[in-house]
């Protein structure tokens, strides 16, 4: 194997490594909704203990990849897959923490009547995956139309989050005694909308790998 053929072989492999990465923490956050919704504390604390094998994956990539970097010299176009490589890992393991955040809620939630708000909450959750899962196929594509797409997909979950929150304020006003809730349901909101802006960052990180540019795809 000549060191041209090693070198895409490594890449490869890291890409590969990466997908793999963001089906997981794609899947944790789909869970960790899906624990809230059936007050299913024992699948919360899966999410919580699964996530140590997200965040070894991805120190796997980003070390697999700083070794490319320093052994290969790439040139641009390969250095900029390495280094887009390396922060789309890192925008996935974040949305693994926002599952895992979630899981959290959901365990100091237990088994209260959940708030009618939870139903936007699995509205911007229904978003927020759609856009995971697009944003992962256009990267393997290299598709920028599929990833300037995300970017619509995010003005819908940002208008969600901003009534719910408006209801929640309205609620806890209306019952105190749900206080706690309505708190935890914020945070829960607050870490659904983030999972959709890693989302668009990596939309714009494919457009700097596609374009060798930096946009951004929320102005």
């Amino acid at each position: 194997m000549s060191v041209r053929e090693r070198f895409e072989f490594e890449l490869n492999s890291a890409q590969e490594e990466l997908i793999t990465l963001s089906t997981m923490a794609v899947n944790a956050l789909n869970k960790s909704v899906e624990a809230l919704v059936t007050q299913d504390i024992d699948a919360a604390l899966e999410v919580i203990e699964d996530d140590t094998e997200i965040n070894q994956l991805e120190e796997f990539i980003n070390d697999r990849v700083i070794l490319l970097i320093a052994k290969q010299s790439p040139v641009a176009t390969d250095l900029r897959r390495l280094i887009v490589t390396i922060k789309v890992a890192s925008d996935m393991e974040r949305v693994g923490d926002y599952a895992v955040n979630i899981a959290k809620e959901t365990i100091r939630i237990g088994n209260q009547e959940l708030l009618p708000q939870i139903e936007q909450i699995l509205q911007m959750k229904k978003l927020a995956v759609a856009m995971l899962h697009q944003v992962i196929d256009a990267f393997v594509e290299e598709d920028i139309v599929k990833a300037k797409e995300i970017a619509e997909l995010d003005d819908q979950v940002d208008d969600l989050y901003g009534d719910v929150i408006r209801k929640l304020i309205q609620a806890g006003g209306e019952n105190p005694d749900k206080l706690g809730q309505i708190t935890q349901l914020a945070f829960i909101s607050r870490y659904m909308e983030r999972s959709a802006d890693h989302a668009t960052n990596i939309a714009e990180q494919l457009f700097y790998l596609v374009r060798g540019r930096h946009y951004d795809l929320n102005k």
